[in-house]
Formats: C-alpha cells, structure tokens, sequence
C-alpha cells in the first residue's frame, strides 16, 4: 500500500511540472509560454519581420539548451498603420496572458502601447520604432531592440559637415516619429556648426497636391541640401513630385534615412519609373557586420520566402535581422529568468477591476508579477547574432551603431562608405575600427565619390540665390579714375573690372548664398565722392519711417591717389 502510494505521488509530482504548476499552486515553468507581436504586417518592414520573427521562434523552439522543455508561442496581431488599433491590439494580447511583446514598428504606435506595456509590467521589444525620445524615464518597458535615430541623425550631420554643407532643409512627416527625428538632427548639425534654416512638416495623409504644393516653397528657399525623414508608405510619393517639379536635377542633394534602403533591399523588382526617381539620392542602412551566422540566414531567407512571391521575391532588410535577433534576445532573458527561480505568475489590476462595466472586460488582462525581472533580464543579454555583437549600454542603447551610406545609381545602389559612432565616416567596415582609438578628426573622415542628382559627380554647392530674397544693395561709381578697376558697360547695368572679379570669386566661395545687386552711382561724368552715397543713405533713413533693419552698404570708392574699396554699414528704414 506504501509502494502505491508513493508511486501515486510521483505521478502527481511529474505531472504538475509538466503542467508548469507547482505544488503550492504556483507557477514554476510552462511548456508553452505566450509571446505577442504587433506590427503593421503589409508595410516594407512587417512583411519580412513576420517571416524573420517566425523563423526566429522556429528555431528557438527546436533548440532545448535555450529554454528547456517550454515552447514559445507566437500571437502576431496586424496594426494596420493605425495607433488605435495597436493599443487594442496590444490590450488584445495581454488577455491571453502575454510576457512579452515584440513591436510596435512605428514609433508613434509604440508611445501609446508603452503606457500599456508600464501598467501590466509587460516587456515592449521593438526591432523598429527609432524615436529617439522612447528611451526617455517616462517608458521604462520599451526596449529598443534595433538602433536609435539618434544616430542616424549623427550619421547625417556628419555627411552633410564632411562635404562642406552648411545650411540644409529638412522634410518630415509630421508625428512624433518626425519631429523627434528632425530635432535630434538639429542637434547634431549644431555641434557641427551646421543649422537646419528651414524644418517643413508633411501631413502624414497629405494628399499629392499638398506635396507638391509644399515642395515648391522649399524650391524658392536658398538651401539645395534636403533631408527627407518619413515613411515608406508615401516617401517614394515625396520624391516623384520632386522628380515632377525638376528638383532632382543638377544641384539638389537629397539625403533620405533608411526607409528607403529597406524598399531597395525588399522590394527587388522595384519599377524603373521609381528608380528614376530617385537618382543620386544618398540613403543610409544600419550596417550589421559580415559573420557565419548572418550567411547562414540570408542564404536560408529564399526558402523562408518561397510561398511569399505572389508579387515578387521578398527581400531581406536590416530591420528583418532585427526581428530575428529581437525574439532571440527575448528567448535568452526568459532562460536567464528561469534560471534565477523567475515564476510566471499574473495579478489583478484593481484598478481596472473597478472601470469593468458591460461587455468591457478589463478584468481580463492582468499585470505580469514577474515582468521587472524579466525586463532587468532582457536589458543585462550579451549574445551575439545575425546583426553582430548583442548589448545594451546604460541608456539602453545597443552597442557599435552603425550605418552604410548609400548612393543609388542606376538600377542599383552602390555603397560609398560606412559611419560608426566610433570613428565616424570611413570606407572601412566599423568592426575594422572598433580595436583602434576613436578618431572624429576631419582628416580621418572619408567616403567615395557619389554620383548626385543630375548624374553629376561634382559636388554641388549646396545653395543658390533664392527668388524671392532681400538684395545686398553695393553703390558703385559710374565714374572714375581707373577704369580697370571698375567700370560700367554703355548702356548696360553690368560692371566689370579688377574690384568686381574680386567680389564675385569671394561669394563663389561663401557656403552660403548673398543676393546682391550692383547700383551705379554718380553723374558718369565726374568721379562721385562716398559722402555724397551716405547722404542719401541718410535721407532715405529719414523718409521711410515704417520697418527698421540693418542693411550693409558698400561703397567701391576708388580714390585716384590708389583706388581702394571703402565699406561702411547704415541703417535704412523700409
């Protein structure tokens, strides 16, 4: 009878483990565990993280040294683009009892679901939300699990400061993804002693009019350095109004962030039309270095795509390594959790126990007791996968970021150099670097020859004279001395000479544009004397009561004892 029964606790013993259930009615670990993702599963992204994520899961469950006996179960719920229906979503997961979810993609879908994520305590593992803002206090379960825009925005400074630039326009979609973004470049450029002169926001729904319309008051504007930070879904839109309204000509720079790099590596097959839109765009990729492991996948990603080609083979882009490596990452935590005695165990929130009314069943989604140490788990993960070495510094950042710099030409694109926050721009690959002292010097920065919009491999300068610009207004006498100094054509308000030559290569050089206008001044028979010019400057003061500015006056006095030019500044009334 003793033998019976002792075999009978055995078998109860054997199967509340299996079950995941421990004797005193407490979660141990499961056989089955519950992860979620939320993205939006038709955009350029989702469609290879879906593939990349379930891939990743695959492989997890076949290999028992991660978790053991327990196999994750993947929830993979469709945003749709839209942030209502990624909080819904996201609350749809958590009633199944949810220790992890993986997204949003979009940034401004991931400030909303963050504020579920803190409240359930539930880890929020993003592979391509890159507001830099969400690494803020204010969201302690956000996990970014692909790299910051706060350094793609140094990348881009750094490009525009490494070709001489100094005045650049930036576009964005007007949401928190890009103003965020927009800001943290502005910083960037300052520290380079560059400026944005002029932030235009895109409505995120605006209609192709609204671009156009928008793009014609860029073109009157003086900067010819356009930096384009938006969404896949309607950037291409962006540039073929661009391409429509003849700014992708000789002259323009576009420097475009990495949605564009993952529609040139996704969509294989892209039209010609598009590509000829986008001629001489630079765009950057974050760069994951070359390893065994990364060969592996990418040659296995054909076979992982094979039911997926109704409109063509899908390719594999950066942000699809990161959703390979993101439930990796995750898988890792939960091993560590469970070795350090971690229980999957789930609490009532009482404070929407008392908001549950009607068919609203905020009952049903509990807080994760064991999510902070799971979080603490994810955060302390040093592994290495497809995209390279996996770690996060103290601001929750990943280590070693890093991007290519991309030129598209032709058909194709062709890879110029790379940028790490090490050693900045290089045309060697940013592992190569890693073991020497960071150097920023401007000597150690390098890239190869771009071809730019226009098929043009000369550097454009950047700006030109904007239409609708306030003139600097140079007196020049009609009379003088030495005509080889200055003189003006018969008949003609056009000058020349050795003063003029001068002035004009001296603002050839400037990083910025100076309208002017040449005024003659004298009778054209006798020499004029300069006080004569700040006399009238003087009473034009007195006449025009209306707007005070500061307007510089030069005055090519070429006096006839060794003709010189002789500056004064006045103030003008207009």
């Amino acid at each position: 009878m003793t033998k019976i029964y002792l075999l009978a606790l055995v078998v109860v013993y054997n199967f509340c483990f299996s079950a995941g259930i421990s004797m005193n009615g407490v979660s141990t670990i499961p056989p089955v565990l519950n992860i979620g993702a939320v993205f939006a599963l038709n955009s350029t992204i989702g469609k290879v993280a879906k593939v990349a994520i379930e891939a990743a899961v695959e492989d997890v469950n076949s290999n028992p040294a991660i978790l053991g006996g327990t196999k994750l179960k993947l929830t993979v719920h469709d945003t749709n683009y839209s942030r209502f229906l990624g909080m819904v979503e996201a609350l749809t997961l958590l009633e199944n009892e949810t220790v992890a979810i993986i997204g949003p993609q979009f940034s401004v879908i991931a400030h909303l679901v963050s504020h579920i994520a803190n409240e359930f305590q539930v880890p929020l593992l993003s592979f391509a939300a890159t507001d830099p803002s969400l690494s803020s206090l204010q969201y302690p379960f956000f996990v970014r699990t692909t790299q910051s825009d706060l350094y793609q925005m140094a990348a881009i400074a750094d490009i525009v400061d490494y070709f001489g630039w100094r005045n650049v326009i930036a576009l964005y979609v007007d949401d928190d993804h890009g103003r965020n973004g927009i800001a943290a470049l502005g910083d960037k450029l300052a520290e380079k002693r560059c400026r944005l002169s002029h932030k235009v926001p895109l409505s995120p729904k605006g209609s192709r009019n609204q671009i156009i319309d928008t793009l014609l008051t860029v073109s009157s504007m003086m900067s010819r350095i356009l930096i384009l930070h938006t969404y896949d879904i309607w950037g291409l839109e962006v540039l073929n109004a661009a391409k429509h309204l003849r700014m992708m000509e000789s002259g323009y720079v576009w420097i475009v962030t990495d949605w564009l790099s993952s529609i040139l590596d996704t969509d294989s097959q892209l039209h010609s039309e598009k590509m000829d839109d986008i001629q001489g765009v630079l765009t950057l990729r974050m760069y994951t270095q070359s390893s065994e492991e990364k060969r592996k996948f990418v040659t296995r990603w054909r076979h992982l795509t094979r039911r997926n080609t109704l409109n063509g083979p899908i390719g594999l882009n950066s942000f699809g390594l990161y959703a390979y490596d993101t439930l990796w990452l995750l898988a890792h935590a939960i091993g560590a959790f469970f070795d350090q005695g971690g229980n999957i165990s789930f609490s009532e929130d009482s404070k929407l126990s008392e908001l549950s009314r009607g068919d609203m069943r905020f009952s049903s989604v509990s807080i994760f007791n064991g999510g902070k140490m799971l979080l603490d788990n994810i955060l302390q993960v040093n592994m290495t996968g497809v995209t390279g070495p996996i770690k996060f510094t103290s601001d929750r950042d990943l280590i070693n970021p890093a991007y290519e710099v991309i030129n598209v030409i032709g058909t194709g694109s062709r890879r110029i150099g790379y940028w790490s926050n090490h050693s900045g721009l290089s045309v060697v690959p940013p592992e190569a670097l890693y073991k020497e002292p960071s150097n920023r010097s401007a000597s150690s920065q390098h890239l190869y020859s771009a071809v730019w919009p226009g098929q043009t491999t000369q550097k454009p300068r950047g700006w030109v004279f904007p239409n609708n610009g306030r003139h600097l207004r140079i007196g020049v006498p009609s009379q003088v001395i030495y005509p080889e100094f200055v003189a003006q054509g018969k008949g003609t308000d056009k000058f020349s000479g050795y003063c003029i030559d001068v002035f004009t290569a001296v603002l050839e050089l400037l990083p910025y544009a100076v309208p002017y206008k040449l005024v003659p001044f004298g009778d054209g028979h006798n020499s004029p004397k300069r006080f004569d010019l700040l006399r009238l400057v003087s009473e034009e003061v007195s006449m025009k009561r209306k707007k005070i500015f500061f307007n510089l006056v030069i005055l090519f006095a070429i006096l006839a004892n060794g003709g010189f030019l002789v500056p004064c500044r006045s103030m003008t009334l207009q």
